[in-house]
């Protein structure tokens, strides 16, 4: 009888520390998704901008610019931000186009990526309807 007292006061503290387990582990399991930000550039598109461009010209290339210039209105700036998932660093993009008169002057590319972010890796296809 002696046994079965001390084996139930125990039990409350020992579900305790197994909760508390089990809860930090399955704490640092939390999703990340991935974070897209800015204009997205691919090189080939950034190869096509030349000097002597006009303003909407370079527009029609390369989309409205996501950071306006508030001090300067002949500079533009693209900028791109891929973050994926939790672990990985992010990939940050960067070009920059000036002008002089409503034309291109010159442009400097930062990091511009040549080929679009991968979807993340998907399992084995999951059927629609199970085989009997």
């Amino acid at each position: 009888m002696i046994i079965l007292q001390r084996t139930r006061a125990r039990l409350p503290s020992v579900c305790a520390v197994a909760l508390t387990l089990v809860a930090t582990t399955l704490g640092g399991c939390v999703y990340r998704m991935d974070i897209q930000q800015g204009n997205y550039l691919e090189g080939k598109t950034v190869d096509q901008l030349q000097v002597g461009m006009t303003r909407s010209q370079v527009r029609y290339l390369l989309g409205t610019p996501i950071v306006p210039a508030v001090f300067d209105k002949d500079r533009w700036d693209y900028v791109y931000y891929f973050k994926r998932g939790r672990l990985r660093r992010p990939e940050e993009r960067h070009l920059v186009v000036l002008f002089k008169e409503d034309k291109v002057t010159r442009f400097e590319r930062d990091n511009v990526p040549k080929s679009a972010p991968q979807a993340p890796e998907e399992g084995p296809p999951v059927s629609k309807f199970p085989s009997i």
